[in-house]
């Protein structure tokens, strides 16, 4: 496996602007086809239990390839970890009990007003405004469009989403301090190495939240096959999508790299397809259309060029 990150971390010899469209679609598609698994395991046990063990996998097997033991030893990197890896444990829990009640591409579509809020923020000018305006509306029409569709999982869906423009923003800084300590280098390494950590042990620090509620509740039910089909979903949605979108963000701005975003809810819908048999309706493909435009808007910001490791893999 560092074989294979080692190699990933070296400039590609061919066409860089391919090469950086590739590892992004599969990033896309692993993370959408992890969370197609993971719907199934719901008639199992508890959606926030399965969330929690693909938090404890992907920590664990990123600490297993990165052996972050600068993280462990620098108290103030831990602690960075140690809420970046919360607030993505959260953002991961509230994403599955969304997707739990209403489809994949309609939770994902919900869920990027977080990150569109966040980056038209920064966004000068009637394009953060119009960004908004899109975003707001894709929402109302996604979200309301299904009679399927209920409070508890719109509920959850904007909740990981204003989870997620928390992870956007506490995961630039993280980025941003650890190469001030590191002398500037930007590699996409410490990023994975943090999170790797800090999904270890905000894994710990939740367990017993966790599984105590699933268990007064009943709702848990581990078999070797879950457990195991959980560690496939780990790997899939958590490890390999945070990996390659590190080793996009050292060769692209984050600005191409927020356009690139725009392919999500597409591939979430395509996955929730094909995967889960789930048909959006005209209404609810509008509004996720809207919401692509909006992150398209959003993604023209002043630093569009400035290339740097602010982490952006959705619950």
């Amino acid at each position: 496996m560092s074989v294979l990150t080692s190699r990933l971390g070296r400039r590609p010899s061919g066409d860089p602007v391919r090469f950086v469209w590739v590892l992004f679609v599969v990033s896309a598609v692993c993370q959408y086809l992890g969370a197609g698994i993971a719907v199934p395991l719901f008639d199992h046990t508890d959606p926030a239990v399965i969330a929690w063990l693909r938090t404890v996998t992907g920590g664990i097997v990123l600490v297993a390839i990165t052996r972050p033991i600068w993280v462990v030893r620098d108290p103030r990197r831990l602690l960075r970890a140690t809420m970046f890896g919360l607030v993505t444990t959260g953002m991961n829990v509230a994403f599955y009990l969304a997707i739990s009640d209403i489809d994949l591409g309609v939770a994902v579509a919900i869920e990027f007003i977080g990150p569109t809020a966040v980056a038209a923020v920064s966004t000068r000018g009637p394009r953060g405004v119009a960004a908004i305006v899109a975003v707001v509306l894709g929402v109302v029409l996604a979200s309301g469009a299904s009679p399927s569709g209920s409070v508890f999982g719109v509920s959850f869906a904007v909740l990981a989403g204003v989870l997620w423009a928390g992870y956007i923003v506490l995961g630039a800084r993280v980025s941003g301090a650890t190469a001030t300590e590191l002398g500037g280098r930007r590699r996409w390494r410490t990023g994975v190495e943090d999170l790797g950590v800090g999904l270890a042990v905000a894994g710990l620090l939740t367990a017993p939240v966790v599984l105590g509620v699933s268990e007064i509740t009943g709702s848990i039910g581990l078999s070797v096959g879950v457990v195991a089909a959980v560690a496939a979903v780990g790997v899939l949605s958590s490890v390999i999508p945070y990996v390659l979108d590190q080793v996009v963000l050292t060769r692209i701005g984050r600005g191409r790299f927020a356009l690139m975003l725009a392919l999500l809810p597409a591939t979430a819908v395509l996955v929730g397809a094909v995967v889960l048999a789930q048909v959006p309706t005209i209404t609810e493909l509008v509004g996720i259309a809207l919401v692509i435009v909006a992150i398209t808007l959003s993604a023209g910001t002043d630093r569009a060029d400035e290339v740097g490791s602010e982490p952006a893999v959705p619950g």
